[in-house]
């Protein structure tokens, strides 16, 4: 069972960029705050908490180690210091609330929050997989590997992030938005069984009825829910500032209608909002998107024209009731 938590967000910046090849995306922590984040939350009632940025190399030159992985020690470098400061925050009773950063972050991050439950949860919101391996990955970037390591799949550097293997169980897993998969990513999927909805998925069935469905199933296996936020999981022409764009995708309108409804079904017990890159942005779109989800996930309830306002009713994200 999840316990109501204590109305503390912890703001935790992860300035990363090195897990893909477009500088920018370690200025969507800084971007987002500048946008008015703390405010917008503690006008919800929240006691909120700004800790900064995580220090992470940013200058590190392009390199590939054991021929498939660009950047592999400086990330791991940083995934140690996000699963040490993630750890501490949810140690504390505090929700973590991480600022991305490319999606190589959620290595350091899963790390942190999964050493406290028993059967962790993860909604990963994203028009990518992030399912690749060493073996598997077209690229060599490391922001395409992030859940399948935190699975206990590939670089054993990756996987041992925390000092532990596994953080993440495939039948523990909802995948929503997905509409890029390279083969590797779709055979992992069909092997270990795990809940995907498509962007087309979404579209056919509505957002409502993807998120019901993913709240019931979560919440009969789980004991806390782990939100991972990529902001290329909606439509490119809606919010262009993101270094990996495809095309289609969730609308702007049903994402932030997801984490609205998300919020009110409680059992959402940490997030992380990802790959904003500000120099990909037209007219701040993106980073306002960013601003108005974290809103829209914390209890503001947006009106006709879309713009969120704070809801009536006591914020309902979850803290951990168990502890691994």
């Amino acid at each position: 069972m999840m316990k109501k938590m204590r109305k503390g967000i912890s703001v935790i910046g992860v300035p990363m960029w090195l897990g893909q090849t477009r500088f920018g995306a370690n200025l969507g922590p800084d971007a987002i705050r500048a946008a008015g984040l703390v405010t917008r939350l503690k006008g919800l009632a929240y006691r909120v908490s700004d800790e900064g940025n995580i220090a992470v190399g940013t200058k590190a030159p392009y390199k590939r180690q054991d021929k498939t992985l660009k950047n592999l020690q400086p990330i791991v470098a940083a995934s140690e210091k996000v699963a040490a400061k993630v750890s501490r925050t949810v140690a504390a009773g505090r929700f973590p609330l991480i600022l991305g950063g490319d999606h190589s972050i959620a290595i350091g991050t899963l790390a942190g929050i999964s050493r406290h439950y028993a059967n962790l949860g993860v909604i990963w919101y994203d028009a990518h997989g992030d399912l690749n391996t060493p073996e598997t990955t077209p690229s060599g970037n490391i922001h395409g590997m992030p859940l399948a390591a935190s699975m206990g799949l590939g670089h054993p550097a990756l996987t041992g992030i925390g000092g532990y293997v596994g953080k993440v169980k495939a039948e523990n897993l909802v995948m929503i938005g997905i509409r890029d998969l390279d083969p590797g990513e779709r055979l992992l999927i069909a092997e270990r069984k795990i809940r995907v909805y498509t962007a087309d998925d979404v579209s056919r069935l509505g957002i409502a009825q993807v998120i019901a469905e993913t709240v019931d199933y979560l919440s009969a296996r789980c004991d806390g829910v782990h939100l991972s936020f990529d902001l290329d999981g909606i439509d490119p022409l809606e919010v262009p500032g993101v270094g990996t764009p495809v095309a289609g995708g969730i609308s702007y309108s049903d994402s932030l209608a997801a984490l609205a409804l998300l919020h009110r079904s409680g059992i959402i017990t940490s997030a992380e909002l990802v790959e904003v890159n500000p120099l990909l942005d037209r007219e701040d779109r993106t980073v306002s998107a960013a601003l108005a989800l974290a809103g829209a996930l914390f209890g503001e309830v947006a009106d006709s024209e879309g713009i969120c306002q704070p809801a009536a009713a006591t914020p309902s994200v979850t803290a951990s009731a168990a502890k691994r």
